[in-house]
């Protein structure tokens, strides 16, 4: 049993109760954290607006060894992005974002860095109202790479020699890339040096940076196979940007 406090972002609430709701929290250090806020459906519920979807606070949880759910004891708002979640397009963005960290991040498993890259893409987004798809973009990135799921784009995987900054490069079964020398006739598409400089560019720079180095336009064919690979790791498939079923099931 313990008692801690940390930071951490609102991601969803459920109803449990009459009064009480379900939380689901990533923590700063703790990962996702699924809590029960007793008495959060009350009218003078000492939770407050603090428990709107993509809202930073400062909690206090008390976490049972042998229990799934935590209890949130208090929650102090940092701040709100009350204000940018009633844009539809964002709405619909984040609630993306939202799935896939649900996804990939195992409960209670500590991962700083996933919480800080979370934290300054709903920062920059915010600031930037028009910078939605490439917010995803970065965020996809990010993500597969913590998660250990991204592949190095800056070499051939059978020679190992580095691409030049114009050549094109295919990609495999495997998402991995190779030269001309080395292809096989059998290829899953094709990628530019454009392609291979924007996965590079995100993991060199912050958001917002890339937000201006980046044109949407030029973004779409790495968004395309960035939703093959998360589609494949997941076993699941996409529908307009949702993730919807198992592969091979009706």
């Amino acid at each position: 049993m313990s008692l801690f406090e940390t930071e951490a972002l609102i991601l969803r609430s459920y109803n449990l109760s009459e009064a009480d709701k379900i939380v689901l929290l990533l923590t700063e250090e703790h990962g996702l954290v699924r809590g029960v806020a007793k008495g959060a459906k009350r009218l003078k519920s000492q939770f407050g607006g603090s428990l709107e979807p993509f809202t930073i606070v400062k909690a206090s949880i008390y976490q049972k060894e042998t229990s799934e759910l935590a209890s949130i004891r208090h929650l102090e708002l940092i701040r709100s992005y009350f204000g940018s979640a009633s844009n539809p397009e964002f709405l619909h963005q984040f609630s993306y974002l939202v799935e896939m960290l649900i996804e990939f991040a195992p409960p209670n498993d500590p991962n700083e860095r996933l919480y800080r890259m979370t934290k300054v893409c709903l920062e920059s987004a915010s600031e930037n109202a028009g910078s939605l798809e490439i917010v995803g973009l970065y965020f996809e990135i990010w993500l597969l790479k913590l998660c250990g799921f991204l592949p190095d784009w800056s070499h051939c995987e059978v020679c190992r020699t580095e691409f030049s900054r114009d050549e094109r490069s295919t990609l495999q079964m495997n998402f991995n890339l190779r030269c001309d020398k080395c292809k096989q006739s059998r290829a899953d598409g094709t990628l530019t040096g454009q392609d291979r400089e924007i996965m590079l560019s995100a993991q060199r720079m912050g958001p917002a940076k890339f937000i201006r180095t980046v044109e949407n336009a030029a973004s779409k064919n790495v968004s395309v196979i960035l939703r093959r690979m998360i589609a494949h790791v997941l076993g699941r498939e996409f529908a307009n940007g949702k993730i919807v079923k198992a592969k091979g099931y009706s």
